[in-house]
């Protein structure tokens, strides 16, 4: 019966979608290794990491393409399909920030200086955490699919929105402060890598607007 009624109205795009928010956060939980080994000038393990998190952008953009299949075949849902595809593209862009980040970091053999590992590897936790919410809200999209994106639920979400408005505002906190530490130190660095250092820096700190965005995609789809 579950297959026959999944021929007439289309499988809920829901499960995939969340499946390749898993995938994308995991990319950016890899940032967290990836930084550590560069800190510790540890190229073996930076390289090794700066591969895990290709794969992995990789895999998200396979599990992105299948949903877009889906969604041109599911027949009746309670969301337009491009809400739902416009989700998905938000939340693409976690992998594709954490392989550029990784990208610039070993192509350039980059060092975050000393004096501001501490802070760095504090922001990247925080923006990790910050993706950790967005698949957290994600994880309540099959409950939302299945009630209408209305009710009890809903309001479970909205919650859930509200925590990730706060996070990326403590991201965007920590981003100034790190521009602000580093701005002091410019005059005794290369000029070319300050200027790749505030774009690491920036660039994480979309992985924390990225998560919020997510949020916010939620909040239209329930204001439908």
């Amino acid at each position: 019966m579950g297959s026959y009624i999944s021929k007439i109205f289309g499988a809920s795009p829901v499960a995939p979608i969340q499946e390749h928010m898993e995938i994308c956060y995991k990319a950016a939980k890899e940032l967290i290794v990836f930084f550590e080994a560069v800190n510790s000038a540890n190229w073996e393990k930076v390289t090794a990491s700066r591969e895990k998190i290709v794969g992995l952008e990789n895999e998200a953009d396979d599990a992105k393409k299948q949903i877009r299949m889906q969604l041109s075949q599911a027949l009746f849902m309670p969301v337009a399909r491009g809400d739902l595809l416009d989700l998905v593209l938000v939340q693409d862009k976690i992998p594709n920030l954490a392989r550029d980040i990784s990208g610039v970091v070993i192509g350039r053999q980059m060092q975050i200086p000393q004096a501001l590992q501490t802070q760095f590897i504090a922001f990247v936790k925080r923006n990790v955490d910050a993706a950790k919410g967005a698949r957290k809200t994600i994880r309540e999209l099959d409950e939302l699919y299945e009630t209408g994106f209305r009710g009890a639920e809903a309001e479970l979400v909205a919650k859930l929105i509200n925590e990730l408005d706060r996070l990326e505002n403590e991201t965007d906190e920590q981003q100034a402060k790190i521009r602000n530490l580093l701005f002091t130190m410019e005059k005794d660095l290369h000029p070319v890598d300050v200027m790749f250092l505030y774009r690491v820096i920036e660039s994480v700190g979309d992985i924390g607007n990225m998560a919020e965005r997510i949020g916010r995609r939620l909040e239209l789809l329930m204001n439908h």
